[in-house]
């Protein structure tokens, strides 16, 4: 028998009932973190099931094959929508505010299959996408639209026990998805309609459940195209890795990372719309979430400095400006010994923006590819020239049944560094830097094995700086609230992986 790691039973029950790994009973060291909405996506992906373990009883035996079909619709109402739309009926590309009242359809439908085990080393998976909208206002975006898509398409080769009993190696190449640390950075979007997804080469040494894996990564971001087939991006690579460290992990997981963007630029591009500055970016940084002690306390933060080298175009003219960038991220939560499992947070994240556009150094924090939705149930902000602190709280009333609700407020970091979601910049830093505030509130209910549901309602009052915008007719010209609110169903052909008893 394995020696535990823990002096009372007590604590054991008690790690257990948070969701953190019972360490020295169990050989997984994984532990997910409890920060709201970071969590990555699994890989195969959430909706995904080995077929052994669905509802079809004459499939006990197939454990080499995961297969996965999801479709979902959302209805979405949107009134005073701060994020601007690109109009072409006119044949130029015009900017615009949306402001009239939007009623949005969005369907996407998705499929995977993937082999493993039976010709291992050898792997293969293909997941494909149909992204649809309907009824819009606007004009259609690649957001929203992305029809009869191939999102994953990789071969793989993975030695089970190539470093150790237990701890594979694995080397992906092809198309796939790619979820990284908190998400902020490099995330699929799972929200939005359409899916961030790479073309490259991933090379994994051990898997999440050791007490150590590494993860590093060459890709190319796929560049969606609504009706004709994504291709890749040749001129642009994010490569770097993540070290995760999780001996310790009933308690802390520690991540060192680094990553880095190089795209190769084409400011003489004779179509205005491909012209591009060259970027030469380096990011490494430190997350680290975990419990503090057995207290009910978690925490997860994440730090991460930009170095480097982005251009910027005037024309067909660029200018290549020193990148120098520092952005972090911290959460605090603290869950209640209480039925419903109500879990309170506060939050605080900071990403510094661009001082002037006219000297020599580009301050503003490059997201990359970073899932939103932690920090705006608008979709409004991402991690760049911001200070936003939050407050939330979480708490499952029922079986079944989570709720979520949150107050959020967002300031610049430099004044003349701009809204970057919104496409407003006061140069001259008179507007001020309040942005506005944000109230949201959310419900879930797994309705059965084979259904989801949530509806979702997110308020957004316009600040200082984004009225004095709107006054002055540059960018959104309303000073009234922004109002989103959608109602989402998920259907799982497969259910949720637990076999008929």
């Amino acid at each position: 028998m394995k020696k535990t790691r823990y002096k009372t039973l007590a604590t054991v029950m008690h790690l257990a009932a948070l969701g953190y790994p019972v360490l020295g009973i169990s050989d997984d060291y994984y532990a997910k973190t409890k920060g709201y909405r970071v969590e990555p996506d699994t890989d195969p992906p959430a909706y995904v099931r080995n077929l052994s373990k669905t509802q079809f009883e004459q499939f006990r035996d197939i454990k080499w094959l995961d297969v996965g079909l999801d479709f979902r619709t959302r209805y979405e109402y949107r009134e005073n929508d701060y994020r601007p739309w690109i109009d072409t009926s006119s044949g130029n590309s015009v900017t615009k505010f949306r402001g009239d009242p939007d009623n949005l359809w969005l369907l996407r439908t998705r499929a995977y299959v993937g082999i493993k085990d039976i010709l291992d080393p050898l792997r293969f998976a293909v997941e494909l996408e149909d992204a649809r909208s309907y009824n819009g206002l606007y004009e259609t975006t690649q957001a929203d639209v992305n029809e009869f898509e191939l999102i994953q398409g990789y071969a793989e080769l993975y030695f089970d026990n190539a470093l150790g009993k237990d701890r594979p190696l694995s080397i992906r190449a092809g198309r796939q998805a790619l979820e990284l640390l908190d998400r902020r950075l490099i995330g699929n979007n799972q929200f939005r309609n359409t899916t961030n997804n790479f073309e490259g080469f991933r090379v994994r040494f051990g898997k999440k459940q050791n007490n150590w894996d590494l993860d590093t990564f060459a890709l190319q971001p796929v560049e969606r195209d609504k009706y004709k087939f994504d291709q890749p991006d040749e001129d642009t690579w994010i490569y770097g890795g993540v070290l995760s460290i999780k001996e310790w992990s009933k308690f802390v997981t520690i991540q060192p990372y680094f990553l880095g963007r190089k795209q190769n630029g084409d400011p003489t591009n004779k179509v205005s719309a491909n012209r591009k500055p060259d970027i030469d970016i380096y990011a490494p940084g430190l997350r680290v979430y975990g419990l503090i002690s057995d207290s009910g306390f978690d925490f997860d933060t994440d730090i991460n400095k930009q170095f480097g080298r982005s251009g910027s175009l005037s024309g067909t003219n660029q200018t290549l400006r020193q990148h120098d960038a520092l952005a972090y991220s911290l959460e605090l939560g603290f869950t209640f010994n209480h039925d419903w499992k109500p879990r309170a947070s506060a939050y605080y994240g900071f990403g510094t923006g661009d001082k002037s556009s006219r000297d020599n150094i580009n301050q503003r924090f490059d997201a990359f590819y970073g899932f939103n939705q932690p920090w705006s149930r608008n979709d409004y902000f991402s991690w760049d020239n911001i200070h936003a602190p939050k407050a939330r709280l979480e708490f499952t009333p029922y079986k079944d049944v989570r709720i979520d609700t949150g107050y959020n407020a967002y300031w610049q970091e430099s004044e003349t560094g701009g809204w970057n979601r919104a496409g407003l910049r006061d140069t001259t830093g008179r507007s001020g830097s309040f942005l506005g505030q944000e109230f949201d509130i959310r419900m879930q209910h797994k309705l059965n094995p084979y259904v989801d549901w949530s509806l979702s309602y997110a308020r957004f009052t316009p600040g200082d700086f984004t009225t004095s915008q709107a006054k002055a007719n540059i960018g959104p010209f309303t000073t009234d609230p922004s109002n989103f609110f959608y109602f989402e169903v998920s259907l799982n052909a497969f259910g949720d992986g637990k076999p008929k008893k």
